[in-house]
């Protein structure tokens, strides 16, 4: 039987829509896990992986002993010839990056392509306004850096529409206090270079395809120039705090998780 969030899957662009039997094998219990990546941002390829992301939580006994704590796990397998890997944190690690700030922690947590959710879920994308502030500019302008200097030695699609998606994805959250990580819709609402489209188009045929058509250099390098321009004046203008609201809430929350799975046992 087909499912909403089947339909949802399928329409991302993923290979295998339902994924909650790989999910049985995951290293502990999950409080969440959703679709990450390429599928979310936009624009996957027809040999793009699965990226599963989410939180587990670890026993109380783990943090209290002389062992250091597992606290971010991973595992990759594959299935019907499509590549998945599932990196989880625990509840407090995972915590802790939403404070930092980290945009990527809280696009994997208000992703909507859930593959699996429970009332940590909830209380976490509940809370999750409260963590976003003016300094996130700053994570997604770092991450478009990063991507602009990969694909300057690679002369790859994927990092060239991973600097376009963070920066877009920059300047709607600092506009609107959203977190929107899917480039498509991102080029919809902004004043987006009209050959992204095209991009994302070339990219659907390989995962590490290289630019080979679309605009020169020097168009390039002006758009993203007058992105990073866009960002810092929306991050100027920005409503959003400076500070997080919402520490002790979060706090509050770790605990009563940790306490939660203490009486479970």
């Amino acid at each position: 039987m087909t499912t909403a969030i089947d339909d949802l899957l399928a329409r991302a662009g993923l290979p295998v829509t339902d994924l909650r039997p790989d999910l049985e094998h995951a290293p502990g219990p999950l409080a969440f896990a959703t679709v990450s990546g390429a599928h979310l941002y936009g624009f996957p390829s027809r040999d793009s992986d699965v990226d599963l992301r989410g939180v587990h939580v670890l026993p109380a006994e783990d943090l209290l002993g002389l062992h250091e704590p597992e606290e971010t796990r991973t595992r990759m397998w594959e299935r019907d010839g499509v590549e998945l890997d599932l990196v989880t944190h625990d509840l407090r690690k995972f915590v802790r990056l939403m404070l930092r700030p980290n945009g990527y922690v809280l696009e994997q947590l208000l992703s909507p392509l859930v593959v699996h959710t429970g009332p940590l879920h909830t209380e976490l994308t509940a809370l999750s306004p409260g963590v976003l502030t003016r300094n996130h500019a700053h994570h997604y302008r770092g991450f478009a850096v990063t991507q602009w200097r990969l694909y300057g030695n690679t002369g790859e699609l994927k990092p060239l529409l991973y600097t376009f998606r963070a920066l877009l994805t920059g300047i709607h959250l600092m506009r609107t206090g959203e977190v929107l990580a899917h480039l498509p819709t991102l080029i919809e609402g902004t004043d987006a270079p009209a050959y992204l489209p095209d991009l994302i188009a070339a990219k659907a045929e390989a995962e590490h395809g290289t630019a080979t058509t679309g605009p020169d250099e020097e168009t390039l390098v002006r758009d993203v120039t007058e992105l990073h321009r866009v960002l810092d004046e929306a991050r100027t203008r920005s409503r959003l705090p400076d500070a997080v609201t919402v520490l002790q809430d979060l706090h509050d929350l770790v605990v009563r998780a940790r306490l939660a799975a203490l009486r479970d046992v």
